[in-house]
């Protein structure tokens, strides 16, 4: 479905880097970074995957079980942002071989690690990753109301294509609309 050539490729392992990022899988001590990042009201805002109140035991279980399970079923490549030698955030390639618009990138950047152009550089990254083996398109999604997020999308490449509506699902039961970004082999 995404076109994507993993063969050669170990998931489990596989990192991507950039000029200033190292994108690697998450270790055991990436647990208390991300749960110090988790308690952002802005992560828990924009991220509904993101628990609340957020634990240890929830980044205990994102860090130890469900990033790496995504590596090992090749659904995945989520990844711990780490620059000059700390985490910063965390970002990932979603849904690979799941959905016909192709892999999906996300990304959350650490409050203190924030204005940096993290984000930008390690969705940029992951995009040219997944169309460099063979992805015919990377797409994400921001909501709308999130102009941070949508900002960091034109800065890593990617083409406001529209609007999703009623795509997102909040905590309370109600819907947002998200707003649909793409890049291209050439973009």
């Amino acid at each position: 479905m995404t076109g994507m050539d993993l063969s050669g490729i170990d998931l489990t392992t596989e990192v991507v880097r950039t000029e200033r990022l190292l994108l690697r899988p998450f270790r055991a001590d990436d647990v208390d970074p991300v749960l110090a990042a988790c308690q952002s009201p802005d992560i828990a805002r924009w991220i509904a995957a993101v628990s609340v109140p957020y634990t240890r035991a929830d980044a205990a279980a994102w860090v130890t079980g469900e990033a790496p399970a995504m590596r090992r079923e090749g659904t995945g490549l989520t990844v711990a942002i780490e620059a000059e030698g700390r985490f910063v955030g965390s970002a990932g390639v979603h849904r690979i071989g799941q959905h016909p618009m192709g892999p999906e990138v996300g990304y959350w950047i650490a409050p203190e690690a924030r204005g940096n152009g993290y984000a930008a550089e390690a969705a940029h990254a992951l995009a040219e990753w997944a169309i460099g083996l063979g992805a015919h398109r990377a797409y994400l999604v921001a909501d709308v109301l999130n102009t941070g997020s949508r900002a960091v999308a034109r800065r890593a490449g990617f083409t406001e294509e529209g609007v999703l509506r009623s795509y997102l699902a909040y905590r309370d039961g109600s819907r947002g609309d998200a707003a649909l970004f793409s890049r291209l082999p050439g973009d």
